[in-house]
């Protein structure tokens, strides 16, 4: 049975409404237009669909969206200030770290939570923090130079 809930993404309040089954992925790209956020697996393991939730990096594939009503979702979208970037989308620009893309706005959604817990993380943290995130394109290299340069240009 559908149900009208709302939604705060980005700062926004959304109503839509949605069948009980439906995820927070599918709700934000489908109903709302946040295309930003990725649509991989659907099962939880590329994370290329991660979004904020309450600050914490989860899969939006595996949320529910009746279960996300009421908290505060931040997407790749919600990042930047207008025409300027975030530091960690200008990071990830300047350090070639982005290739095909697709990954891009899920590692950035990761390394957002790191950067907001931890300043200054270590390359082990960088590593821990964005291990649910699969590239195809590189060896995580550039990635984790650019979010390290991020915590250093920036201080998170």
């Amino acid at each position: 049975m559908k149900e009208l809930i709302q939604l705060k993404v980005n700062g926004e309040v959304y109503d839509v409404v949605v069948e009980p089954q439906e995820s927070l992925l599918d709700v934000l790209r489908n109903k709302i237009g946040l295309t930003g956020t990725k649509m991989g697996c659907k099962a939880g393991h590329c994370g290329t669909c991660t979004v904020l939730v309450e600050g914490k990096a989860i899969r939006s594939c595996l949320l529910l969206a009746m279960q996300a009503r009421n908290k505060d979702i931040s997407t790749i979208e919600g990042l930047a200030n207008g025409e300027n970037l975030h530091p960690l989308q200008l990071a990830f620009v300047e350090r070639g770290a982005v290739q095909c893309g697709f990954c891009t706005p899920g590692m950035i959604m990761s390394a957002k939570e790191l950067l907001d817990e931890r300043s200054e993380p270590t390359e082990e943290e960088i590593k821990v923090a964005i291990a649910g995130n699969l590239c195809r394109c590189t060896g995580y290299t550039k990635i984790i130079e650019a979010i390290h340069a991020a915590s250093q240009k920036h201080g998170g």
